[in-house]
């Protein structure tokens, strides 16, 4: 899924507290609003790019206010591109048990992880588990 026809590229650094990310995460979201990206898909990388950011700051970085979360965004008007890397020693996504199971039903963790998954056309982590890259193609409604 390579392309070179980035529309906006953007790279910070935020603290390990929730919220941190919200006004770039409102940027993102207008940079596809821009491009007539659907509501739904507008919605799902919402969704996933705050789970993302919530996992990185409370289970990678552990609220640590010395550690920082790095994110990266690129859009352009087929494709969103986010990365979220955390100071954490990382995790195997692999062993994150499936919050649909009947075991797991009232165990609160891996929902953001299936979540992520259901909305973004690609999900993948770093081989140390502290970075995920989650990509998402737009959806082109027939006029």
């Amino acid at each position: 899924m390579s392309n070179d026809g980035w529309t906006w590229l953007t790279e910070k650094q935020i603290p390990s507290c929730l919220g941190a990310g919200s006004e770039i995460v409102q940027e993102l979201l207008e940079r596809l609003e821009l491009h007539d990206w659907v509501p739904h898909d507008i919605f799902g990388v919402h969704l996933a790019v705050e789970e993302a950011l919530a996992n990185a700051i409370h289970h990678g970085n552990r609220l640590d206010a010395s550690k920082f979360v790095r994110v990266v965004f690129k859009v352009s008007t087929q494709r969103v591109r986010i990365e979220v890397h955390d100071e954490g020693q990382g995790f195997c996504p692999a062993n994150v048990p499936d919050p649909t199971d009947n075991e797991h039903l009232d165990v609160p963790s891996g929902r953001g992880v299936m979540l992520m998954r259901s909305y973004m056309s690609l999900v993948e982590y770093n081989e140390a588990g502290n970075c995920v890259i989650m990509e998402k193609e737009r959806v082109i409604l027939p006029e």
